[in-house]
C-alpha cells in the first residue's frame, strides 16, 4: 500500500514541486490550499486537492478524511515585509494555521510524522557564526522569523504530549520555476520578471546583504528524504555559500543579456546583513546535499519565466 501524504500550501511553487516529487516516488498525495498565493495550475495531476485555508474547520475535515502518514506543512504567509506592517495577521496565519493543522493531526490519529517548512535565514537572525549550523541561537529580527521559531517550539508540545516527532527543514532563500514575482515574495523572481519586461530592478539597501540561495529541487528532495527517513529536529536546507544581491543581479542580467544596472532603494525593516546557513547536518542526518549550482539554477529559473512569456 502507498504511503500517504498531506501538504498544506501544495499549490505554491515549493509545494507544488515538492508534491511531484511525493508522487513520483510512488506516495499517496492530498494538497491542502486557499489559492491566495497558490495557483491551480500548480497542483499536479493525481493530487487530490481541497482548496481551503488552513485555518478553517474544512482543513480540519480533510486532514481527518485523508488520514495521512505524513503531513508537509508548507502552507504559510512568507513575506517579512508584510509581517513587519501587520505582525498580527503573520502570526494567524503562520502559527495559527500550524495549531489548526496540528489539532486535525490529533484528531485522525494516523500521523507518524511531520515535516515543517521552517526558515534558516528568518529565525536565525543575524548570526554569530557563518555558515551557520542548527545548533546557533535563534534571534530572529522580523515578526516571520518570531513565528516560524515559534512554531518549532509549539511542535515540540505536541511531540512531548501526543508522540508525533517532526522534522523542522530551515529553509535558505529558495528560488525556481513556478515562483511567482506578484504574489510570493523571492527576490530572483522579482528580478526575472522586471529583466524580461524591460524594467529597472530596484536593489534596496547597498546590496551588499548575503543570502543563501538553494534550488526548489534540492528543496523538494530534501522533504522526500525527511519523510522517508523520519528524521526527529531541525535540519537546514542550504547550500552554505553566501551570495550578497549585486552578485545575483549580475548572474540574472546576463542570463537576459542586459548591461542595465540596478536601481538602488532605502534599507527594508527586518532584513538581515548576513545570511547563510551549513548544510553538513543534512547531509549526516538524511542524506542530502545540495546539487544544483547557483549559476546553473539561476539559468534555468530565468529560462522558464522566458518560456511562460512566449520567449
Amino acid at each position: 500500500m502507498a504511503r500517504r501524504i498531506l501538504i498544506t500550501g501544495g499549490a505554491g511553487f515549493i509545494g507544488s514541486t515538492i508534491a511531484d516529487r511525493f508522487l513520483d516516488a510512488g506516495w499517496e498525495v492530498a494538497i491542502l490550499d486557499d489559492l491566495s498565493t497558490g495557483k491551480r495550475e500548480n497542483v499536479p495531476a493525481g493530487a487530490r486537492f481541497y482548496p481551503v485555508d488552513v485555518r478553517s474547520a474544512a482543513a480540519i475535515e480533510a486532514v481527518k478524511k485523508e488520514r495521512p502518514q505524513v503531513i508537509c506543512h508548507q502552507a504559510a504567509q512568507i513575506d517579512v515585509r508584510r509581517s513587519m506592517a501587520d505582525p498580527r495577521f503573520d502570526a494567524d496565519v503562520n502559527v495559527g494555521g500550524l495549531l489548526n493543522v496540528m489539532q486535525a493531526a490529533v484528531e485522525a490519529r494516523s500521523v507518524e510524522h511531520v515535516v515543517f517548512a521552517s526558515s534558516g535565514g528568518a529565525t536565525y537572525g543575524d548570526t554569530d557564526v557563518i555558515p551557520t549550523p542548527e545548533e546557533h541561537p535563534q534571534r530572529p529580527v522580523s515578526h516571520y522569523g518570531a513565528a516560524k521559531a515559534a512554531s518549532e517550539i509549539y511542535l515540540g508540545v505536541y511531540r512531548a504530549n501526543f508522540g508525533i516527532p517532526f522534522t523542522a527543514l530551515r529553509y535558505a532563500n529558495v528560488y525556481g520555476p513556478r515562483q511567482d514575482p506578484h504574489g510570493e515574495a523571492g527576490v530572483v523572481a522579482i528580478f526575472c520578471g522586471r529583466l524580461l519586461e524591460g524594467r529597472d530592478c530596484t536593489i534596496y539597501g547597498d546590496g551588499k546583504q548575503t543570502r543563501d540561495y538553494v534550488f526548489v529541487g534540492d528543496v523538494a528532495r530534501a522533504n522526500l528524504l525527511a519523510a522517508e527517513k523520519r528524521f526527529d529536529g531541525p535540519i537546514n536546507v542550504g547550500t552554505g555559500v553566501e551570495t550578497d544581491v549585486n552578485a545575483l543581479y549580475d548572474h540574472l542580467a546576463r542570463a537576459a543579456g542586459t548591461s542595465r544596472p540596478p536601481e538602488y532603494g532605502p534599507a527594508r525593516l527586518g532584513e538581515q546583513k548576513r545570511s547563510c546557513i551549513s548544510p553538513a547536518a543534512a547531509a549526516r542526518a538524511i542524506g542530502w546535499r545540495p546539487e544544483v549550482p547557483l549559476a546553473d539554477g539561476l539559468a534555468r529559473t530565468f529560462e522558464w519565466f522566458k518560456a511562460r512569456r512566449g520567449g
